[in-house]
């Protein structure tokens, strides 16, 4: 598993770029200061630092992203499932559905995956 880990700030920052991508950097500083209330050093620095780790690109003031939000969204899965039942993912689903009651489509649609998933 590849470390996708995103802290919270960069997580937004990603998901702005996720949605919007390819977006001008000036313009994204400018999101970032209605959104979240960034100044521009603050979006600036974020772009730098997630630019370094290989998470976006930043070339001709033009924001793309290089990881894409599904494989983020897997790691940060995986992570929860291997730190909080080491690696179970039969306890998290247990401990997901403890006290909550899925509908028939919900059932239906875990179903199909299970066995999508499963050894043939």
């Amino acid at each position: 598993m590849e470390d996708y880990k995103l802290y919270d700030a960069e997580y937004r920052l990603m998901d702005l770029i996720w949605s919007l991508e390819p977006v001008n950097s000036t313009a994204l500083s400018k999101l970032c200061l209605e959104r979240f209330g960034w100044k521009k050093p603050t979006t600036y620095n974020l772009l730098r630092k997630l630019g370094e780790r290989g998470f976006l690109r930043n070339e001709a003031a033009t924001v793309t992203a290089l990881v894409k939000r599904e494989q983020v969204r897997q790691y940060e899965s995986e992570a929860v499932v291997e730190k909080s039942f080491g690696g179970s993912l039969p306890a998290f689903v247990a401990a997901f559905l403890r006290g909550r009651r899925l509908s028939a489509d919900e059932a239906r649609a875990l179903r199909q995956m299970i066995e999508e998933a499963g050894d043939e």
